[in-house]
């Protein structure tokens, strides 16, 4: 009986350490990429989009960094979630009102952008791919790369007012998605 009672003592306080480190891990990666809520309530839409923000720190973003051709989390830590209160049109296409994950395939001339209604705890798997499941695509549109006239040293995420547009932005990348409220 003694045995047990120590046995549960050491596993308590390993798990006790294990969930300190695991805050530990989290501060740190924060600190790195920290979140950022973007909030739009505007032309009768109510969006909310939550995403870390990494930075460029002088290296090649995409075609390196973010592969062309691969799924990327759109962000960095966990998957970038954009929530709205109402029905959208993604460039024409619709989304219902609801919580989604925000997942991008860059390329050189051209993004796909995809809504996902699917649940990940972590915008990658342990082998550092992006943990979105197709089957769980809801809106999967084409924008095309626009050049920034200055470098956007950290990853941006907005919402343009007139007309509203989703910009995604990262060195001298552009992306622009037209976004309306669904009649």
């Amino acid at each position: 009986m003694r045995v047990l009672k120590w046995l549960a003592i050491i596993a308590l306080i390993l798990l006790g350490i294990g969930v300190i480190g695991f805050q530990i891990m989290i501060h740190n990666t924060k600190k790195h990429s920290p979140e950022k809520t973007v909030k739009y309530e505007d032309n009768g839409m109510d969006i909310e989009i939550v995403y870390s923000r990494p930075f460029k720190k002088e290296r090649e973003i995409f075609g390196g960094l973010v592969p062309y051709g691969k799924v990327w989390r759109t962000g960095a830590n966990e998957a970038t979630t954009f929530k709205t209160g109402t029905d959208l049109l993604i460039d024409g296409e619709p989304l219902p009102k609801g919580e989604y994950t925000l997942w991008t395939i860059p390329g050189a001339s051209e993004w796909e952008v995809i809504f996902n209604d699917g649940e990940y705890g972590w915008g990658v798997n342990m082998n550092e791919e992006a943990a979105r499941e197709p089957e769980f695509d809801v809106v999967n549109v084409t924008a095309p790369v626009q050049r920034n006239f200055k470098v956007l040293e950290q990853f941006t995420i907005e919402i343009d007012q007139n007309p509203p547009l989703l910009m995604l932005g990262w060195d001298f990348t552009r992306v622009d998605i037209p976004i309306a409220k669904a009649e």
